[in-house]
């Protein structure tokens, strides 16, 4: 016999059907070692379901003008927001996109870090675990276009675009997997993806952008940098089992 994924991962977690497709939808669902994707996507009544434990967001610095959250893989920006009410939003990562996330509770503060982001005078400094050989430094000046497609977002380099710069340095490498590191000067939407694509670097993971599937989007927003603040999340350990990969 067969049944939609979701509801039978409801009926052997007990949890509700929603629920259930939550878990299917974040990315945290495995059978025999591969991810489940569609949640309505029907499969055999002995299927034997593992679930992927999402880390709980955390403050990691706080005063009375900003607050440095590190945000774990699987959560969305809104979703976390929901969680601290209280502050202000100051910029966003995707949901499979962990590390630094800031929040402010000073308005004066606000604007001044909205201009900083504005006048490119953030530093914001990523680990990325990727498919391919990266083997010396290159600066990826190409601008990006970003289309939307009913709840989904795809960027790509296009001459009609917003200018974006990224700069990519390797750090480490094993076969045909590196770990590299990504400095932007611009934050457009899925710059960094959209870059390593267009330079045959997809981040493992990423099969929107044409990477092979993995547990989850290898990209990890390791330090960031604004008016005399600066703030630094520990990479995951997922990153350096990726390596093994290679």
């Amino acid at each position: 016999m067969i049944e939609k994924a979701y509801k039978l991962l409801a009926i052997q977690e007990k949890i509700s059907n929603r629920a259930a497709k939550d878990l299917i939808d974040r990315g945290v669902v495995y059978s025999s070692g591969k991810k489940i994707v569609v949640a309505r996507g029907e499969i055999s009544n002995k299927t034997k379901f593992k679930i992927e434990k999402i880390n709980k967001p955390k403050i990691i610095y706080e005063n009375k003008k900003i607050v440095a959250v590190d945000k774990p893989a699987f959560m969305t920006t809104e979703e976390i927001a929901k969680n601290y009410k209280d502050f202000t939003l100051l910029h966003r990562l995707d949901k499979e996109t962990s590390g630094i996330l800031l929040f402010t509770k000073d308005e004066d503060f606000h604007e001044e870090a909205v201009k900083a982001f504005k006048n490119r005078e953030v530093k914001k400094e990523y680990i990325a675990v990727v498919q391919g050989r990266c083997i010396e430094e290159v600066t990826v000046n190409k601008p990006i276009i970003t289309i939307k497609k009913g709840n989904t977002l795809f960027s790509k380099t296009a001459d009609e675009g917003k200018d974006a710069i990224s700069h990519i340095e390797p750090l480490m490498m094993e076969g045909k997997i590196s770990k590299i590191k990504v400095t932007i000067e611009t934050g457009r939407t899925h710059q960094i993806r959209a870059h390593l694509k267009s330079i045959k670097l997809p981040i493992l993971g990423d099969t929107q952008y044409g990477a092979k599937p993995y547990k989850r989007v290898m990209l990890h927003a390791l330090k960031i940098a604004l008016l005399g603040y600066s703030f630094e999340s520990k990479e995951p350990h997922e990153f350096g089992h990726a390596m093994n990969l290679g």
